[in-house]
């Protein structure tokens, strides 16, 4: 493997279509597609100025490395990166990706990242102004999370994620497959028109959770106050810790739930309309 070590880069291309190269402490200054087209390449602690520097790469490995925000929609198209130890101030990040193994990355600017991806694996990761992160993508496993920014994991299929807390209004609407584990759900809206999500041991917040729903199932999780007007015209089976402030005309399935503040169930509930409701005080 050819090493390049102490170097900077600049312009268009500079290491066009490279193969079994190792980068040790190199920049790469304003410009566009450093490392198009290449593959087996290993960066580490270099630092990313330029436009799209990783495009059409495979099998690539990042550590101790930095992504000013010029190096926005620095990895597209590509398949295979192990990241680590890495700071990403760049936008729209990670796209049409095969292949994602992030671990103890920051993302302040997350905005619009992670879309069309498959096969993400997450460790240790922050992400901040997240707004539509993770669109369309599936198979994504996730542990010790944080992120805050809205409408995230929207027509995502196949995720676990664990340890997380997650902020974010509208999250994991139309998903399928999803499960989340010892997590803390904060936002308005969660999972409307959700397929098979499970939450276990979860704490919610926020207005009008998890309605129209298909499918739901919640063990042993607990809702904050202001998590009210819950379960309207969704199937679940449900066992609540806590109580509720209020839920609304669930279609069909059972809850098991501390107390409940308010029960609607008015002529606007839909068939079968026969949710089993069992409210231990």
């Amino acid at each position: 493997m050819e090493i390049i070590r102490n170097k900077e880069f600049g312009g268009e291309r500079p290491l066009f279509a490279s193969h079994d190269l190792q980068l040790e402490n190199v920049t790469f200054h304003a410009g566009e597609s450093a490392l198009k087209c290449c593959t087996d390449i290993v960066a580490r602690d270099c630092r990313f100025e330029g436009k799209y520097p990783f495009w059409h790469v495979k099998g690539f490995e990042v550590d101790h490395c930095v992504f000013t925000p010029g190096a926005r929609a620095a990895l597209w198209y590509s398949s295979g990166l192990r990241m680590t130890d890495t700071q990403v101030d760049a936008p729209k990040m990670f796209r049409e990706m095969d292949g994602v193994d992030l671990e103890r990355v920051n993302i302040p600017d997350a905005q619009e990242t992670l879309w069309h991806c498959r096969n993400v694996r997450l460790r240790d990761v922050d992400v901040r102004n997240a707004d539509y992160l993770f669109m369309h993508s599936e198979n994504i496993d996730i542990d010790r999370y944080r992120q805050e920014g809205n409408y995230s994991f929207q027509y995502c299929r196949n995720v676990v994620i664990r340890n997380a807390e997650i902020h974010s209004k509208d999250a994991f609407w139309n998903t399928e497959n999803v499960t989340v584990e010892d997590s803390s759900l904060s936002g308005e809206y969660l999972a409307w028109h959700s397929r098979g999500l499970r939450l276990v041991r979860c704490r919610i917040s926020g207005t009008q959770p998890l309605c129209y729903c298909e499918d739901l199932v919640l063990e042993d999780c607990t809702f904050d106050a202001d998590a009210d007007l819950a379960f309207e015209d969704s199937s679940l089976h449900a066992t609540v810790l806590s109580g509720m402030t209020s839920i609304k005309n669930p279609r069909s399935g059972s809850i098991n739930v501390k107390s409940v503040g308010e029960l609607i169930l008015d002529e606007n509930i839909l068939a079968p309309a026969d949710c089993k409701i069992t409210v231990a005080e």
